[in-house]
């Protein structure tokens, strides 16, 4: 199952960045880091990640709570029209069946 990992920097992204290149991401095994986006002002990261195992978050989170609060949110799959809409933007324009 994939989640959306919500992380607000408690004291800005130094201090998360400077653990981050001394110790690494500090994940578990079974918890898998996909990607990640920093929110334009900086003040949070929104990482795609993937377990079998939601109970794998609670050590992680816990080597980070000093410098980061959490939002764990679980994603299910996109609406049916949007998944119809991503397929028919595969398919070149001229091999699209008209109306």
């Amino acid at each position: 199952m994939r989640f959306m990992v919500i992380e607000t920097f408690r004291e800005g992204p130094e201090p998360v960045y400077a653990r981050f290149h001394a110790q690494g991401r500090m994940l578990p095994a079974g918890l898998r880091y996909l990607d990640s986006w920093l929110a334009a002002d900086g003040t949070r990261c929104f990482q795609l990640m993937e377990t079998e195992d939601a109970t794998l978050f609670a050590p992680w989170m816990a080597a980070w709570e000093d410098l980061v609060a959490f939002e764990i949110v679980p994603l299910g799959d996109k609406p049916r029209g949007l998944r119809r809409e991503a397929a028919r933007a595969r398919v070149a324009p001229e091999q699209r069946r008209r109306p």
